[in-house]
């Protein structure tokens, strides 16, 4: 196979197998007359998507709103914490623990304190995408920044270097790769934390489109909604890995990354 037939496949193998989990899906719903109030086909997911066009994307547009705004605190905090945590043992000794509880704990039995302390609607969805998206940023900042080599560290300082400096322009520039890889796992939480939020207290959103037609046993709607939900997680996934490969080009070999 020639170079550029293998680079046609490679960028149609995404496109093959959506289309192939879609045809084994709809054959499956077909051959075992699955009812559609169970497992709706493809076709009546799509059929339904179009149908509810006009409420789908109001909603739609409703939850990527409220999931890049809590993606947008997640990344500031994020990155401000990772740099407290990654540059300075003492902050790590004493913000692991904290860390990794605040992770242990079940972010959708949070919702109901958030409603109880700002009310239905925006707001705790922004907060929920925003606590579930931090924790990863934090911890690929801090790694990125901590595993700077010590040696190199020691070269830069005897060439004059502050800490601020080592921080700034070697420690960062080397989380880089780091970062992006937490910004990809970062975004897809995000939209299930703001999803999360939609389906227990919200009168807008995907999550309450689904709860809404899921309580009318209207299945092709709550799979659309799933569908709308996952192309914009994929889409948002995507766009931050052009930017990781823009950006980080230098730390793949060959210039290929994930």
């Amino acid at each position: 196979m020639t170079p550029r037939a293998k680079a046609v496949v490679d960028k149609s193998m995404p496109l093959l197998s959506a289309v192939g989990l879609f045809v084994v899906w709809e054959l499956a719903c077909r051959l075992f007359a699955v009812p559609e109030y169970l497992l709706p086909t493809p076709s009546a997911s799509f059929l339904a998507a179009w149908t509810y066009r006009d409420a789908i994307w109001m909603h739609a547009l409703q939850t990527l709103l409220t999931t890049l705004g809590g993606f947008a605190l997640a990344v500031a905090f994020g990155v401000l914490l990772g740099a407290l945590v990654g540059s300075s043992r003492a902050v790590y000794r004493a913000a692991n623990p904290l860390l990794i509880g605040f992770n242990s704990v079940p972010k959708v039995a949070v919702v109901p304190i958030l409603v109880m302390w700002f009310g239905i609607g925006t707001v705790p969805a922004v907060l929920t995408a925003f606590l579930i998206s931090f924790f990863p940023i934090v911890v690929n900042v801090a790694t990125g920044l901590a595993t700077l080599e010590p040696e190199l560290r020691d070269v830069l300082r005897s060439l004059g270097a502050t800490r601020t400096d080592i921080l700034l322009k070697v420690g960062f520039p080397r989380a880089l790769p780091f970062f992006f890889a937490s910004l990809k796992v970062a975004v897809t939480l995000a939209f299930v934390g703001s999803v999360m939020s939609e389906t227990v207290a919200s009168n807008l959103g995907v999550g309450y489109l689904m709860m809404s037609a899921s309580s009318r046993f209207n299945m092709p709607l709550v799979f659309a909604g799933l569908l709308v939900i996952a192309a914009m997680g994929i889409a948002m996934y995507g766009a931050f890995s052009v930017i990781e490969h823009r950006s980080t080009r230098w730390a793949h070999r060959g210039g290929e990354s994930l």
